[in-house]
């Protein structure tokens, strides 16, 4: 059995969470493969270090002094080595950077030096070999992961040293300068490294027990998920929840190795299993996986007799919002309409130019446009099958006095997504996620 753990900021802030990340991994002998962030805040009111870094770059690109916030950074990596009796040479480390702040230093560079410094204590308080990013993480100078060569080079390095901690977040290009990835991008880190080993499993420590089925924001107190498939995680993140970036994903779900999402704070709990196929002979699973929904979208609604048989105004309304460089939501159809459903953040200042240039263009009967609409999404592997699941929802929104104002359903019938306006945005969350899970107690 072979585990690669991931480690957040939060669960690397300070001292306190090293000893925590420390009793997790020793805990279980599999976990030979750690990978971890920058420190992160060990309060609401506090900076992450990869921020502090960043602020520091500005001030330099600006003239100003960085000395003040980069006396902050140093700060906190000598309490984490103090505190925990370790013996790393920071003083080095900061020295040798301070000779190089100045306006030619490159913002990947100094950026990455927050997980290399955390993963270089870390590797120390383990008694794990470390392994730097920079050397088995590769990068074209597109900016594009080289996936097969960097899998190739860490399973290299795990031969020699199969118990090691390694920093996210960076990797370098072709000539050996530094490239960051987008934010999050430790979570992609762990999820190359767990593929280039073909981990049993890759366990994502953070600071909460797994995926909420709603919004704890608009929903008090939702139940976790205890196991999601891959293909319900993509549809929740699509329609807004805050779950793993997609390519984070992507390499473990190539070889279906299990992504188990767990809270540092809480390591008893189980957290959220996310697999291709979930076995559910042990326990039947509900209805509903997750809600998840986002604010703010117009819905232009086309009419043309017989555009059912005829669907070129289709094609050429999709061409001309392309154009435009507008995302296209959803789109239904009907016998002699269809619609289409946009961000309104994309067509604010130009939407009645769009109209009018698709009245010019195609001559359509008429055109209708709504605004403030808000999208709902309700997903669960086992909607298809279960008879009735349709007529709950849209009892429940009835009880209410919700009014519909769409209704798309995805191909993969999976989810069921409603429209409704803007002001009605919490209330459906809450009313659908009461309506489901008070029938399933």
């Amino acid at each position: 059995m072979l585990k690669v753990a991931k480690f957040g900021g939060s669960s690397l802030a300070d001292a306190a969470q090293f000893r925590r990340v420390k009793d997790i991994v020793t805990a279980d002998p599999a976990r030979m493969c750690v990978v971890v962030s920058a420190a992160g805040k060990r309060s609401k009111k506090d900076n992450k270090i990869t921020d502090l870094l960043y602020l520091t770059h500005a001030h330099i690109n600006y003239g100003v002094s960085p000395e003040d916030i980069f006396s902050l950074i140093e700060q906190r990596y000598y309490e984490i080595r103090d505190e925990l009796g370790l013996t790393y040479d920071l003083e080095s480390e900061f020295a040798r950077l301070r000779t190089e702040l100045n306006r030619d230093i490159s913002i990947d560079y100094l950026v990455s030096r927050g997980e290399y410094l955390t993963a270089r204590l870390m590797s120390e308080y383990l008694n794990y070999a470390f392994i730097d990013a920079a050397d088995c993480v590769f990068f074209s100078y597109d900016g594009q992961l080289d996936y097969n060569k960097t899998y190739a080079a860490i399973a290299q390095k795990a031969l020699k040293t199969p118990r090691f901690v390694m920093p996210g977040f960076y990797g370098a290009l072709p000539n050996g300068h530094i490239r960051v990835m987008t934010r999050g991008g430790s979570d992609i880190t762990g999820a190359i490294v767990a593929n280039a080993l073909d981990a049993d499993i890759y366990e994502n420590w953070t600071d909460v027990s797994g995926i909420l089925m709603a919004d704890p924001k608009v929903v008090k107190n939702p139940r976790p998920i205890a196991a999601i498939t891959y293909q319900e995680l993509r549809e929740l993140s699509y329609m807004g929840a805050s779950v793993l970036h997609e390519e984070s994903i992507l390499p473990v779900k190539e070889k279906n190795i299990p992504l188990n999402i767990r809270n540092t704070n809480s390591p008893g709990d189980a957290g959220t299993m996310i697999m291709e196929t979930i076995d559910e002979s042990s326990a039947p699973a509900r209805m509903i996986t997750g809600i998840a929904g986002r604010r703010s979208f117009t819905v232009l609604t086309i009419y043309q007799k017989h555009i059912s048989t005829d669907t070129r105004i289709i094609r050429k309304t999709l061409e001309m919002l392309e154009a435009c460089k507008v995302e296209v939501e959803h789109i239904t159809l009907g016998v002699d309409s269809f619609n289409v459903v946009i961000p309104t953040a994309q067509v604010r200042d130009r939407i009645y130019d769009i109209i009018a240039d698709i009245k010019h263009q195609l001559q359509p009967d008429r055109i209708k446009m709504d605004d403030n609409i808000a999208l709902i999404a309700c997903v669960g592997r086992h909607m298809a099958s279960v008879p009735g699941s349709s007529a709950r929802l849209f009892g429940a929104l009835g009880e209410k006095n919700i009014n519909i104002r769409m209704i798309a359903q995805g191909s993969e019938e999976i989810s069921i997504i409603v429209g409704v306006d803007n002001k009605d945005f919490e209330q459906t969350i809450r009313t659908l996620y009461d309506g489901f899970m008070n029938r399933e107690e």
